[in-house]
Parts: C-alpha cells; sequence; structure tokens
C-alpha cells in the first residue's frame, strides 16, 4: 500500500518525519484528510490539532498555525511551532492559558490579537495533551 511522507518542521527544529497511511489537520476551509496519491496543494493551517496513523496507530501533534503543502505524496507542514502529543509541557500551557485570560481581562492597553492567539495556542496544547 502507498504510504505518505510527513515532515513536520518549525523554526527550531524538525518535529516530525514519518511515513505514514493518513494525515489530518485543520485549515481556515476546515478539516481535511491526505492520503497517498492526493492531488497537489498548498493551505494555511488553524492553530490547533493535527494527527496522522501509521500502520494502525494514530498519533497527535499540536500545531500553532503555518501552511501545509501536498506534493508527490509528501505532506510538509512548515509551522510557527509544533510539538507531538506525548511531548507536552501540561502544567506550562496551563500557566500560559491563564496569563493569556488574564491578559484579555486585564483593563491595561494590550496587543489583544496576540493574547486571543496565545489563548487558542494554550487551550490547543491542552486538549492535544489530554488525547495522548
Amino acid at each position: 500500500m502507498a504510504k505518505l511522507l510527513l515532515e513536520v518542521v518549525t523554526p527550531e527544529k524538525l518535529v516530525a518525519s514519518e511515513e505514514v497511511d493518513v494525515v489530518v489537520a485543520t485549515g481556515y476551509e476546515g478539516e481535511f484528510a491526505i492520503l497517498p496519491n492526493h492531488t497537489s496543494f498548498l493551505t494555511s493551517l488553524l492553530p490547533g490539532g493535527m494527527w496522522f496513523r501509521q500502520s494502525g496507530k494514530q498519533e497527535w501533534l499540536s500545531v500553532a498555525g503555518g501552511f501545509a503543502e501536498v506534493s508527490d505524496n509528501k505532506v510538509t507542514v512548515l509551522a510557527e511551532a509544533a510539538e507531538r502529543a506525548r511531548d507536552i509541557d501540561v502544567e506550562r500551557a496551563r500557566k500560559a492559558r491563564e496569563r493569556a485570560e488574564s491578559r484579555l481581562r486585564s483593563k491595561e492597553k494590550i496587543d489583544y490579537a496576540r493574547a486571543q492567539i496565545a489563548l487558542q495556542r494554550a487551550m490547543a496544547r491542552l486538549r492535544i495533551a489530554e488525547r495522548h
């Protein structure tokens, strides 16, 4: 059976480089699945979770936005940040969520969009960690 090569890359590291059966992620147009021999395309990703299946085993990753490119049975994800569910520091994610919520409730002048993105990222990390 045909496989896909999945590569998930951040500015700091290569998070995953695996031969997989399917990749599922969420773009701005909604959730999508990539199977072998999928047509080529490029899309932006929403911050949140993505998963892949390899030999019947499903693995989750948290992805902080970015882009996914599909071409010639290869899925390349370029993300600002990404980590496997098993590597998420839950306590650190909780503290990040609390900081973001506190900033959003603050009466001080803040970068609202940045605080909102930080909250979404922390919540996504926590949701993905719960699945592991």
